[in-house]
């Protein structure tokens, strides 16, 4: 009713505007069609409806492939697998740390192997963290599939670096089949990689957690480091920065290294990493790695009660003992934490690092090793600002601000880093 008049909608006017109103129906259903948009990994896109490969870039060419077992198709089809189905020309793959087969302890050289009774499995934490120019000349493109796990400090985006420089050098074409960042709701923290602290354990000047993927770190690393570099990124399809990668439908977890062993191991793992480079376990060789971690020197509760100082939030602290079949203490029994995230939303990686590390400096300041680990953990940190604060018994707020700071700037900087919402 308008003007208080009942307006009829005449006979003659209902069949125009039943169209319209079926038009915008068709229009609305297929918008939610397009948000609901099917998970799809990179590798995914290749094939076109009939199983041909639709990726013209590889067609007629030769293709080399950095992958391992983990990278799979939605389908659960390894990538090398799937070229090569496609009658992709493959000739030869090359694995990073922890080899092909993800057996490789952390830091172990791994040799060459074979797949398939004839594909030759080149060896990129070995002798060389680098594709051997000789290799280089066999081929016109390379690819890269592996699964990073978000955190800078994760070698497979060195070895994606190394990768990219060696076929700006060879000039040939390099093309990264995305993967989603399994974390990458987590915030943006920790500090920023310093050119002189750059390394294996940190080759990009990135936050220590990013939220990129690697097909985004890769466009990222083109525009600063290798702007003639001929690269390809094939995106994935129904993507979202705002969803961990369990809230995607069709993501299939594969260990991407022996320690991170699912998704929960994952989001802990830029909280408890640090501990790599002092003196405490950080877990490894028990049945919960980067969750638990401890020494036989630490008062478990003790920590807990330092711990619970800082009211961390979305994570449950407990006490543990633990004995590791290997790595630091191995056989020995060790006193300390066992930590469960329990809302991911409130969740800080590096605030509960932090409080980690200054709970240990305060306890055990000649026992927790930040000095006779300077070199490793300033290479991990990216910094050696994080490590004089922490000896310095600085205030929490005063770190994460040291650390923010920087890290807001590199997010200013680069407004379009991201390829997906």
């Amino acid at each position: 009713m308008v003007g208080g008049a009942f307006h009829i909608i005449r006979t003659g006017t209902m069949k125009p505007l039943l169209r319209i109103i079926s038009f915008l129906l068709l229009f609305l259903s297929q918008g939610q069609l397009l948000r609901a948009e099917e998970f799809r990994y990179g590798i995914d896109m290749i094939a076109s409806g009939k199983g041909r490969c639709n990726c013209k870039i590889m067609k007629n060419k030769r293709v080399g492939l950095i992958t391992n077992a983990a990278s799979l198709s939605r389908e659960g089809e390894p990538s090398w697998q799937a070229l090569v189905r496609r009658k992709i020309d493959l000739r030869f793959v090359m694995a990073p740390e922890h080899g092909f087969s993800l057996k490789g302890a952390a830091g172990v050289r791994v040799g060459e192997t074979v797949i398939a009774d004839s594909i030759r499995v080149y060896s990129l934490y070995g002798a060389s963290k680098s594709p051997a120019p000789e290799l280089m000349k066999q081929i016109d493109v390379l690819a890269f599939d592996l699964q990073d796990v978000g955190t800078r400090c994760y070698t497979y985006i060195s070895t994606m670096k190394l990768a990219m420089e060696a076929c700006d050098k060879a000039g040939i074409t390099f093309v990264v089949f995305d993967r989603p960042n399994p974390v990458a709701p987590l915030p943006a923290g920790g500090f920023m990689l310093e050119p002189a602290k750059a390394s294996f354990v940190g080759a990009a000047e990135l936050p220590f957690l990013h939220g990129m993927t690697v097909g985004e770190i890769a466009l990222w690393l083109q525009k600063t480091r290798f702007p003639r570099l001929d690269l390809r990124v094939v995106r994935m399809r129904g993507y979202s920065h705002r969803k961990f990668a369990d809230e995607l439908d069709g993501f299939r977890f594969v260990a991407p290294s022996p320690n991170i062993r699912d998704l929960d191991t994952a989001i802990l793992y830029p909280a408890t990493v640090m501990l790599e480079a002092t003196d405490v376990s950080e877990g490894r060789g028990t049945v919960a790695p980067f969750a638990l971690f401890g020494a036989p020197f630490i008062d478990a509760a003790a920590l807990k009660a330092e711990l619970d100082r800082f009211a961390l939030t979305g994570v449950e602290i407990r006490t543990a003992e633990f004995t590791p079949s290997e790595s630091k203490y191995a056989g020995q029994s060790c006193r300390g934490i066992r930590l469960r995230v329990i809302d991911r939303a409130a969740f800080d990686p590096f605030r509960t690092s932090t409080a980690i590390l200054l709970s240990l400096q305060k306890l055990y300041p000649g026992k927790l090793g930040l000095s006779g680990n300077a070199d490793f953990f300033d290479r991990l940190a990216g910094t050696s600002r994080y490590r004089v604060m922490l000896q310095k018994h600085s205030p929490i707020k005063e770190i994460l601000e040291a650390a923010r700071a920087p890290v807001q700037a590199f997010e200013e900087a680069w407004p379009d880093r991201f390829l997906y919402p």
